[in-house]
């Protein structure tokens, strides 16, 4: 028994180190994919092409390496400097919401890699070369004048740019793009001391325009004014030149078709002052009592 005593103490000996191997063995034949990852196997290096989905998995330990591949809505924010075609210097920030496509996560990862690296060698890219490409396109004025359209195509050249990359790359639905954001153009200091001495010119330009407009208003106004009172005068003096042509003419068609209203128009005007003459010949008669009576 004694002799026996080296051997079983240096199995006792040997029972940690078992146990160790024993919890190392069981931790390496599973794997626990996290929420909103895929799990991308590698065994001995090798990729193989059905990711794992998220929760608990059985994998052959020591032959097999578990990378997750974040699947999530993420965004790569880029500041872009460029020339326009009058060679202003002009920067913007962009912004692409994009995710990797999870059934698709071990292709990406073999032929991109993580996601950091899809945002250093994917997206950045497309968003330096869209912006430099569209931005000399257009003279810096366009830019701020054109705004939105200028936005619209970088934001094209972008998700083409992309595009392409990935069709080169055999992995066309790798990436799916959310959102383009491009913020306002920034110019350099002396070009916006430019546009505002522009924009301040303009500005009392049209002043100038709106103040002479008014004037002339206000005297079209004024002579409208003028205008309507001198008809309404030449009007009133025609209406009453009319009102009393009309009654002359109808005072000598009464004259005329009654002659007695003459000797009536007379003996009201007649003073009963006989008219005096000198010399010979009758004096005029004048039917006084006739004229009397008919006034009667």
């Amino acid at each position: 028994m004694s002799s026996m005593n080296p051997i079983l103490e240096n199995l006792n000996f040997l029972y940690p180190i078992n146990i160790i191997l024993v919890i190392v063995l069981a931790t390496s034949a599973f794997v626990i994919v996290e929420s909103g990852h895929g799990g991308v196997v590698r065994t001995l290096g090798a990729v193989q092409p059905v990711p794992l989905p998220e929760g608990f998995h059985i994998k052959k330990p020591f032959l097999d390496k578990v990378e997750q591949i974040d699947v999530r809505l993420t965004k790569a924010q880029s500041k872009s400097a460029a020339a326009s075609k009058d060679l202003q210097t002009v920067q913007t920030q962009v912004t692409v919401q994009y995710s990797i496509t999870g059934p698709t996560a071990p292709q990406t990862y073999q032929r991109i890699g993580t996601r950091e690296v899809v945002a250093a060698t994917i997206i950045e890219p497309a968003i330096q070369e869209s912006v430099k490409a569209v931005t000399a396109k257009y003279t810096a004025e366009q830019l701020v004048t054109k705004r939105a359209e200028v936005k619209l195509e970088i934001q094209e050249a972008i998700e083409k740019f992309i595009d392409v990359t990935l069709q080169e790359k055999e992995v066309p639905t790798a990436l799916q793009i959310a959102n383009v954001a491009i913020t306002d153009f920034e110019f350099s200091e002396e070009f916006n001391r430019a546009i505002e001495l522009k924009v301040k010119a303009e500005q009392e330009a049209l002043q100038a325009l709106n103040e002479k407009t008014k004037r002339v208003t206000q005297a079209e106004a004024a002579y409208q004014e003028q205008k309507l009172a001198a008809d309404a005068a030449a009007y009133d003096i025609e209406a009453r030149s009319k009102a009393k042509a009309q009654a002359i003419e109808r005072e000598a068609k009464a004259l005329k078709s009654n002659p007695e209203l003459i000797q009536l128009r007379l003996s009201e005007k007649w003073d009963g002052t006989l008219p005096k003459f000198t010399g010979g010949g009758a004096v005029p008669f004048i039917n006084v009592e006739s004229a009397l009576n008919d006034n009667q």
